[in-house]
This record gives structure tokens, sequence and C-alpha cells, in this order.
């Protein structure tokens, strides 16, 4: 395969230094199947970045390809914005079927540009349009890929000191570690939403009426971090009261990830708009807002672009929707999500170098600090939730690289990038997920996070490995 020979060096002489993923990941792919890819050395690995939670049934499940295969051989245009066509129409139709109770009857769907950026500007776009107000209002750490068309949010999050973005000003997201006035649980949370009030209605605040206020159910990029219900009904109840439209982020938390098809469902409550994309096109670029009717105020032709009916996109998603929902692959998620989680907060008691595991089903992440006896000393404000442990990058990149000796696949992201993030697909099995806790522990161990060598589970782990097994096994067991 002379193309594939010297693809890693070409790279970075040709691309744009924007990469990410090749810099920690120096693979390339050649066959992918279900949690496993094929590098061009023939060596395979666990995926459990899933292409950044694009993929919620695995690499190639036979289901999406089938669907893509149906609409290809059948002759149909590829590409054809805003008409309506049966793959379209298939398409909103399972995806109304899924929608939280409350928003689906009375839900309206736009279908936008094939990225998340498009629809967090469409989102942002409709709110002001039915509200006449400007102001997005956004949360610290939120990751709403948000581009000029949310200018206030974005200009908030990275110009914290700049007069002119003041309008835009983030409260903190509710997080024991994070918050800034160091109170935990419940009472945190509870300062939080007060937090959120105090901002809306003191004028003096700096932030007039928003035009609606963006919410992540679980803070992905930011760090793994799952928002406690509480707080999101009491934020529900602040944006009613001031009639603000609720924007929730479902990019990377939809289509089951978090053990719910839809994770603002955990909390009961019905948002006003809803951020859809990632797994919502079943592998291929789709970005979808689906919000509640009386907010369709829009002149026709607002926001417009040519990518609006990818008709491979739209087979995918319906595809995908239909088998994670036939197939009940949410409760799956969520069943052995916590038991992952379980064995890894089990796992953490080996490791002094983890501060936390956490995470809502299948979104799992393992926040990585220094020792606290370096830092102990510099701590001069002890409290309830504080920690004198700081953040550890070059522990993560450390694990992230030793993960990848072992042939497997992790992501980074959260507060100076010190979390370990495992998303793994919904089809994963249980003898998969055993082999990725196993390779997981070895990792840590190798990165010198711990002197105490721990197995998960079976422990001769490795006398039967997944790697060695039918690539596709998972999912024929679905």
């Amino acid at each position: 395969m002379a193309v594939t020979e010297g693809t890693p060096r070409r790279q970075p002489a040709r691309e744009s230094a924007a990469r990410t993923y090749p810099r920690a990941l120096p693979i390339v792919p050649v066959r992918a199947r279900g949690l496993t890819i094929e590098g061009a050395d023939g060596r395979r690995y666990l995926d459990c970045l899933s292409g950044a939670g694009t993929l919620p049934l695995g690499h190639n499940h036979p289901v999406v390809l089938e669907a893509v295969r149906k609409v290809l051989d059948s002759g149909a245009p590829l590409n054809v914005p805003d008409l309506e066509t049966p793959v379209e129409d298939a398409f909103v139709t399972e995806l109304v079927r899924t929608l939280p109770p409350g928003l689906a009857e009375r839900a309206r769907v736009q279908v936008c540009g094939p990225a998340a950026t498009d629809a967090v500007e469409t989102a942002c776009a409709l709110v002001r349009a039915a509200t006449g107000r400007t102001d997005i209002l956004a949360l610290t750490n939120g990751q709403q890929a948000l581009t000029p068309g949310a200018l206030c949010s974005a200009e908030a999050a990275e110009n914290p000191g700049d007069a002119r973005a003041i309008r835009g000003a983030c409260p903190p997201f509710p997080q024991d570690h994070r918050l800034p006035f160091d109170v935990s649980g419940p009472h945190g949370t509870e300062h939080a939403a007060r937090w959120i009030r105090a901002l809306l209605d003191d004028p003096s605040s700096g932030a007039p009426s928003p035009a609606g206020m963006l919410l992540d159910p679980v803070q992905d990029e930011g760090g793994l971090i799952p928002a406690p219900d509480a707080w999101i009904r009491a934020v529900r109840e602040i944006t009613t009261a001031r009639s603000i439209p609720l924007i929730v982020d479902e990019v990377q938390t939809g289509v089951g990830r978090t053990g719910a098809f839809w994770a603002v469902e955990h909390s009961g409550v019905t948002p006003d708009v809803m951020i859809l994309s990632e797994a919502i096109g079943g592998s291929l670029p789709l970005a979808v807002v689906v919000y509640r009717d009386d907010l369709a105020g829009r002149q026709p032709g607002a926001h417009t672009g040519p990518f609006r009916g990818n008709q491979l996109a739209m087979a995918a998603g319906m595809a995908t929707l239909a088998h994670v929902r036939e197939h009940r692959l949410a409760e799956r998620a969520a069943t052995l999500g916590s038991r992952m989680l379980s064995q890894l907060r089990g796992l953490a008691e080996e490791f002094p170098c983890i501060r936390e595991v956490r995470g809502r089903g299948l979104m799992i992440g393992l926040e990585l600090v220094t020792s606290a006896a370096s830092d102990a000393a510099a701590s001069t404000s002890p409290g309830p939730t504080h920690d004198p442990r700081q953040a550890a990058p070059e522990l993560a990149a450390a694990v992230q690289r030793e993960c990848l000796r072992r042939g497997l696949i992790v992501g980074l992201g959260g507060r100076r990038t010190s979390v370990v993030r495992l998303l793994p697909p919904l089809t994963i099995s249980d003898e998969q997920a055993s082999a990725v806790l196993e390779r997981l522990s070895d990792a840590l161990t190798a990165a010198s996070c711990g002197s105490t060598r721990h197995h998960l589970g079976d422990p001769t782990p490795h006398a039967h490995h997944p790697l060695h097994s039918h690539p596709d096994h998972a999912e024929q067991a679905r």
C-alpha cells in the first residue's frame, strides 16, 4: 500500500497545523469495524474515541452501511437542500419519535449545514429572532463550538476581561472541584443556580436579559462533567419565569450515550431548543436544530446553506436512531456504563493520581492530578471542596501514549487537558469493556500513576482477547 506507507511523514508537511488527533495518535487507519480499528502497519486498536462521538454504533455498522448503499443504488439525488424526499421524511419521522415528551408534539425540525457550529448559529439566530434580544448566556467551560453567529458568549469565554464582552457573562457550571465559592454537593448546586438568578435579576450585573441560555447536560470537552439533575431543573424554572428560551446542547450527549436517548431526559426537563449533531448522522456529517413551534417566527431562507439536504447522512442517521431505539442501546449504555464507572472508581483507590472518575452512561472521564505532597505546601485556603493537587496534563498525555502502545485509543480533554476520556460505541460488548479497563489499568501503571498493579475482572484478561475475535461480534450480538 504505497499511498499509506509515508502518510505520517507527509501529513505535517502538507496539512494545516490545526490538526489535533495525529499529534497524540500517530495511526494510519485502513480498516475498521465496530470497536476495532486496523492501522496500515497491521496493528489493531480498541477505539474508545468513536470519531469524537460520531459513531454511536461503532465503525461501519451493518445497518448504517445498508442504509447508505440503498440510497446509492436507488439513483436518488445525494444533496437536495430543504426539498422533501422519502429519505428526509423517514429521518425526521424517526427523529421526532425519539424526542423528549413535551417537545415531540410541538417540535419543528431544521436541518442545518453539516457541522455542529452550524446548528449552534442556527439556534442562536432562532431565539434572537423569536425574542428580539441579542445576548446568549453560556456557562463556563461550555463547548458549543461557538462561531461569530454566537458572538456574545464566545467573546465572554475567550476574553473575560474585555468590557465589550461583559454582556455575555458566563456563570459557573456546577462541579465540586471548580465552583468558585468552594461549596460542594447539593449546596453547591443551589449556589450555582442562585448565581444565575442574581446575574439575570441584578441590573448592575452587566448581563441584560438574554435571547437564550445554552446548557450542556454533560460537559464533554470541558472534562466529562455531568450537570446535576436538580440544577438543570432549577435552570429550567429560572428561564421559564423570565421567558428565556432554554437551548440544550445534545451534540455529544444525544442518541443514547448517557443512558437516556437524550441526556436532558435524566432531569425530566423539556427544553425549548435542542442542538443535535455528531451521532445524529450515524457517522456522516449532519446537524439539526429542534425547537418548540411557537419560536418559529423566522423569515423563509434564514441561515441558509447548500448542504442541508445530505441524503446519505439522513439515511445513516435514520438507521442509527431506529437501531438505538429498537435495540434499547440507551438502556444498555446505562447498565454497562454504571458497571464501568464502579470498576474505575475502585481502580482510583489504587492510583492516587486519579482525583475523580465521573460520567454518565458510556461517557466516562478520569481526571488526573499531581501528588498532594508536592502541592500541599502551596495551599492557603482549605475548605469543604479544597484539593491541593493540580491538573496533570503531562501525566494524562503519558497515559494516552501508554494506552496506544497497548492497542487502546482514548481521548483527552477538560481543564488543562488533564482528563482521560472514554467514549466507546454503544455496541461495545462486556468482553471488550473488560479489555478496555484492563489496558487502561496497565497504562496508568506504566505512566507511574501508582505503584500497585490492579487487575479488573478476569485475572487472565488477555487469554482470549477481543482484538483477536471477529471484529463485528458485538454488532452481531445486538
